[in-house]
């Protein structure tokens, strides 16, 4: 009887170590640490922890369970992403894996959360075919898509506008300018696209394409526009240089980072569409993002990729919550339809794609700012209601 009794015991005690040690609730997060994006991909890092924070009341646990972020550099390289997405799931028991910063790397990882039947939360990787034809049950996305940029920018131009593109010669350039040309139809604006421009992502010298819009657009009719889709640093100031208002050719850039856009003040007057900016939304847990960002870093607002981190981090949490835990099927049930409060304002993961349903920004250049980082004025919130994304996927 004592040894059965010593046995009961050791089997318990085994038991509730192997518990323990199962409570963590293990999120990978592969992002391009180094390289060209390495701005946006620390920003979005900063974001996630302080969503995580944010949504567990300070205490980094889950239904009495610890929180465990394990980091993963990609350096952007899609084989790299997609190796290390194994090893998160395959090696480091990963619950939920979150990133990629590059749409390529995202592109390369959604096969790797299917095999692995493990949630990748998209963040903030934006060409459409992630949550389009190359999707599958797996994939959620907070991140917004190349058609919400698209549509909002579609919002911003005039009516009458003949447009150039300008962009990057990758998946996320022509993705984007695709989805320019259907968001026109889809607000039903007479503005065309008359030319497309698509350049290698390492180009500094734009005097050659410029030039090519500039003999396209100089004898159009209506505004005369050149629409700007690029990630990293926004040419528009190198474009602005070459002066193309002798040919009466105005730009529109697409929102980017503050230290970007704190050198467009030359361009006041100029309106975009943006996915966020400190200043636009009005409500709780933007108010909360900006106090403790400006009191946990010196002073420095929150950025665009900032807020995009911080309802991943949210979106995970409040999923958690809803699903009783970290079981991949009852997350699944629990996120699609999931809705969230985010910087933005509220989020919800549509059921057929999981795409994140959420407003975006037209804004203007301000041309008297008060300090160096005034920089926009709202010109209308774009609810996402008014965001007609089609659902491109195969469910």
């Amino acid at each position: 009887m004592k040894r059965l009794q010593t046995l009961l015991a050791a089997a318990t005690l085994a038991s509730a170590t192997s518990l323990a040690f199962a409570q963590d609730i293990k999120i990978a997060h592969i992002y391009g640490k180094t390289g060209p994006f390495e701005a946006y991909a620390k920003q979005t890092q900063t974001g996630l922890m302080l969503g995580l924070e944010h949504a567990t009341g300070g205490t980094m646990t889950v239904l009495g369970r610890k929180i465990v972020v394990i980091e993963k550099d990609d350096q952007l390289k899609p084989d790299l992403a997609k190796s290390q997405l194994a090893a998160a799931y395959g090696d480091d028991k990963a619950d939920i894996a979150i990133g990629p910063t590059s749409s390529g790397s995202a592109l390369a990882m959604l096969p790797v959360a299917e095999e692995y039947k493990r949630i990748l939360l998209v963040e903030p990787a934006v060409a459409d075919a992630i949550t389009g034809d190359k999707w599958n049950r797996y994939v959620f996305r907070t991140g917004r898509n190349s058609t919400q940029d698209a549509i909002a920018a579609a919002v911003a131009t005039p009516q009458n506008a003949r447009i150039a593109m300008l962009a990057q010669d990758y998946a996320f350039g022509r993705d984007g300018v695709k989805a320019f040309k259907e968001a026109l139809a889809a607000v039903k604006s007479k503005a065309q696209i008359v030319h497309e421009e698509y350049v290698p992502q390492t180009t500094t010298d734009f005097t050659a394409p410029a030039q090519r819009m500039f003999d396209v657009l100089k004898d159009k009719p209506g505004s005369r526009v050149i629409g700007i889709y690029w990630a990293g640093a926004n040419p528009v100031t190198k474009l602005a240089d070459l002066k193309p208002e002798r040919f009466n050719i105005s730009l529109a850039p697409g929102g980017n980072l503050l230290p970007v856009m704190k050198t467009w003040k030359q361009l006041a007057g100029l309106e975009g569409a943006i996915y966020y900016y400190y200043g636009f939304p009005k409500n709780k847990v933007n108010d909360w993002l900006l106090a403790e960002h400006k009191k946990r870093f010196a002073g420095a607002l929150p950025d665009f990729f900032t807020a995009g981190g911080m309802a991943a981090g949210i979106a995970v949490v409040e999923a958690i919550k809803k699903a009783g835990g970290t079981d991949t099927e009852k997350l699944i049930t629990a996120m699609e339809g999931l809705s969230f409060d985010t910087p933005k304002g509220r989020m919800t993961f549509r059921k057929e794609d999981h795409q994140a349903m959420q407003p975006m920004y037209q804004f203007r250049i301000k041309k008297d700012q008060k300090d160096e980082w005034d920089l926009l004025d709202l010109v209308r919130e774009i609810p996402a209601g008014e965001i007609p994304v089609p659902i491109r996927n195969k469910r």
